[in-house]
């Protein structure tokens, strides 16, 4: 939904007061009930600060950090509780402060941008799978809403081959292809609309849609993406491609890659995703061996993860965490969990958590690596090979959605977004730097 400058300014403001207002009671109640404010507000900041490490961490480590964060938590608590009821209430409000304010400045910075002005295409064809999204497209009837908007549809039912579908609806006259479906299904259809250079319309009818959040559409309104070949606007967004194969999100080894293989990962992600990582990580495990170079040139050797993304993610922040805030840049991101168990003789890393940009990356191994592409069960090759297309779909959005990805606008660190939500209350414009490697 397009937000208003006002409505923008409005969020910017909250957020502001709101975190004011909480920064204030916290210090008043930590100086009021000292030191037991003090230490419980120390005790909570620290149970936060282990809490979000140990969701970046494996094995023993993470187990720890999630241990000893509960136990902090519960003893900031008791120790509030014992020394007076007041101080438990001060505590909760400004926690719920702290949140409204994190929500509000999500609101703030989320922007819609005015897209150029297109020609609708004659004969647009949607391919839509009934089975994606525990079934949204029927409940939405997204086939008779799109012959409204004329149309013609194309059902994708199991066994079929699905870039058959789509070459099959060009060669019969298609001049724009939309597809209906999960993200895997959105690279194929997208990688045929881009080598014909036909306009395509992503429509959210998956599970997660990552993809159309980062594109800029409105995961909530599929019915609506359908006007992207009415009266939409278009961008030129990029493709990863690995050993030949597009993708329009990430493509992920290590960890998840061996757990999006299991059966019981759809079913419970969390759980099978522990399980592999206490199987495939330590010395006795028998993990592949891979091999890869950092920005510096620099071999490494026996890692928890690797994800190589169609641009880089916005990973470990409060506010737009997990997206991109562009896909347009050219640029490939990596990310990689370092295993605090690597082989003797390897190069470690020196931070558990590394993060970069480049236009290629290529990954070495003695056999087959299983791996999630957008969330698909897959086996690659070795020599694994990651490069760019930069700007080559033609993607329409509808006038409606946004355009732009919720962290398109967000600047990098916590002083930089104060200062941002400053300039949004007085109703001037963020310019934030071009997001780079970390």
């Amino acid at each position: 939904m397009t937000r208003s400058a006002g409505q923008r300014r409005g969020a910017a403001i909250l957020s502001l007061l709101a975190g004011a207002l909480g920064v204030v009671l916290a210090v008043i109640s930590a100086a009021a009930q000292f030191p037991v404010g003090l230490i419980s507000l120390v005790l909570l900041l620290v149970a936060a600060g282990l809490a979000v490490d140990g969701l970046f961490n494996i094995g023993t480590r993470r187990l720890a950090e999630l241990i000893v964060a509960v136990i902090l938590a519960v003893v900031a608590i008791v120790v509030v509780v014992m020394r007076s009821w007041w101080l438990l209430v001060g505590t909760l409000v400004v926690i719920a402060l702290f949140a409204l304010a994190i929500a509000a400045a999500t609101r703030a910075f989320r922007i819609s941008v005015p897209l150029p002005v297109v020609t609708p295409p004659a004969n647009p064809v949607l391919i839509y799978n009934r089975r994606s999204g525990d079934g949204k497209a029927d409940r939405l009837h997204l086939a008779d809403e799109a012959e409204r908007r004329g149309y013609r549809t194309v059902e994708l039912v199991k066994g079929d081959d699905l870039r058959a579908l789509a070459e099959g609806a060009v060669a019969d006259g298609a001049d724009g292809l939309a597809m209906a479906g999960g993200d895997g299904s959105q690279a194929v259809v997208a990688d045929v609309a881009a080598s014909h250079d036909l306009p395509y319309a992503c429509i959210p009818s998956g599970t997660r849609n990552h993809f159309a959040l980062d594109l800029g559409v409105d995961r909530d309104d599929a019915v609506g993406a359908l006007d992207s070949f009415v009266e939409g606007g278009e961008r030129r967004v990029d493709f990863g491609v690995v050993n030949g194969q597009v993708f329009v999100n990430n493509v992920s080894l290590g960890v998840y890659g061996e757990a999006v293989q299991r059966e019981s990962y759809r079913n419970a992600k969390a759980k099978t995703l522990l399980d592999v990582a206490s199987q495939v990580l330590g010395p006795n495990s028998d993990q592949p061996s891979v091999s890869w170079h950092d920005p510096h040139g620099t071999a490494h050797e026996s890692v928890a993860a690797i994800m190589v993304s169609n641009n880089q993610y916005r990973l470990g922040h409060i506010i737009g965490s997990g997206t991109r805030p562009s896909i347009e840049d050219g640029l490939l991101g990596v990310a990689v969990i370092a295993d605090p168990t690597s082989r003797p003789g390897s190069e470690r890393l020196q931070h558990l958590w590394s993060e970069w940009v480049a236009p290629t990356f290529e990954i070495e191994s003695d056999t087959d690596l299983n791996a999630g592409i957008d969330g698909e069960a897959a086996t690659l090759t070795a020599p694994v090979r990651f490069e760019i297309r930069h700007r080559v779909l033609r993607a329409r959005i509808a006038r409606q959605h946004p355009g732009a990805s919720p962290s398109a606008d967000v600047p990098d660190g916590a002083v930089d977004s104060v200062r941002a939500l400053f300039r949004i209350a007085l109703g001037r414009p963020v310019h934030t730097a071009p997001h780079s490697a970390v």
